[in-house]
């Protein structure tokens, strides 16, 4: 760039402490910095086309990363050119002479440290692209939210570290320092190491995935999100529950997403006047049904049989096994088969126990 500055007319002219030189250089790398990022802006996203396809986080991600990286390499190229640059061919003030190289530098670390943040939003989609049917169960969700909170910890971490370096500071004294005071930062963070490791706990003992309906102390609800603190929970009445992983350790979880069946136990009270034989075949009729049924198993451990015989009523026991994974689908499985009971009971002559009734 030093061939550009002095091939300038008068080039060694001054202008508030600068001479046309350096102003032209400082332009030249403004412009350097404005076009990387332009440029990155354009090509990243076209390398990872297939991965963002389908997904607007990814895309948007893409083209912010693309951005931060452009401004990163741009820096860099800056503050090498001014590497290159004679004293004596570019004058500014020395306040500036210092600190632009510093300045530069900083840019550069912060522009890849966002670059690598943004890139984190990218994960789920690079999973769903090498997924075979490119769509994600409960589990894959959990180790995608989970590596991506580990992540943008690590990159705080580092990031920081590399900031602190451009800025000057002596990392072996920052180290030594932490280790004079690592015991009361522990002690302060105690709480964030107890939900990190609850975080991990939850990995490596899978209680439950994202989308799993769970039970944990009072809370109960749908797995939302599983990060590096927290575990977040949708409630029935679609309110959202931030729960500490630490909790999380030596809490109970009751996990209904990882029931083998579904056991429903209804009891009929029939009228104590019924015929028994209509009973019995009303009983039996239970029986076919639930043999018969789409959406039953463990036919060998149903049944419907008279439980209790009291003063006013016949209680019809039954067992059922629903070999269904949806809530919904159950309720309207349970409602077709209530129908169905009452009109097998219609049709055996049968009525139910009504409590306002009395008999002699």
């Amino acid at each position: 760039m030093e061939q550009i500055v002095t091939a300038i007319p008068n080039y060694d002219s001054m202008i508030l402490g600068f001479n046309l030189g350096s102003l032209v250089g400082l332009a030249f790398v403004l412009a350097v910095i404005l076009v990387s990022r332009k440029i990155s802006e354009k090509i990243l996203p076209r390398i990872f086309k297939g991965i963002e396809i389908g997904s607007e986080v990814a895309s948007e991600a893409l083209k912010s990363s693309g951005k931060a990286l452009g401004i990163a390499i741009g820096s860099g190229i800056g503050l090498l050119l001014l590497g290159d640059l004679d004293s004596k061919v570019v004058i500014m003030p020395e306040f500036i002479e210092s600190w632009l190289p510093k300045l530069l530098e900083l840019a550069m670390v912060i522009a890849l440290i966002l670059t690598a943040f943004r890139f984190v939003g990218i994960i789920h989609s690079f999973v769903v692209w090498l997924d075979d049917d490119g769509e994600l169960d409960g589990s894959q969700k959990t180790v995608v939210s989970a590596a991506e909170s580990v992540v943008r910890f690590v990159i705080v971490i580092f990031g920081s570290a590399f900031v602190a370096a451009s800025l000057g500071f002596d990392l072996s004294t920052l180290i030594a320092g932490l280790g004079i005071t690592g015991l009361a930062i522990a002690l302060a963070a105690k709480d964030t190491l107890s939900n990190i490791f609850g975080a991990t706990t939850v990995l490596l003992d899978r209680p439950f995935k994202i989308g799993d309906w769970v039970i944990i102390d009072s809370v109960e609800g749908e797995i939302m999100e599983i990060g590096l603190r927290t575990t977040l929970i949708r409630t029935s009445l679609d309110t959202v529950v931030t729960m500490p992983n630490a909790n999380l350790t030596s809490t109970p979880v009751e996990n209904w997403g990882k029931r083998r069946f579904r056991r429903w136990q209804p009891v009929f009270k029939l009228d104590i006047n019924s015929d028994p034989d209509h009973v019995e075949t009303f009983c039996a009729g239970i029986i076919s049904m639930i043999e018969k049924h789409d959406l039953t198993m463990k036919e060998d451990s149903s049944f419907a049989r008279v439980s209790t015989l009291g003063p006013d009523a016949i209680d019809v026991g039954c067992n059922v096994y629903w070999d269904i994974s949806s809530g919904t689908v159950e309720k309207e499985a349970r409602e077709g088969f209530l129908l169905a009971v009452m009109n097998l009971a219609k049709d055996n002559k049968l009525e139910f126990h009504d409590p306002r009734k009395r008999h002699n």
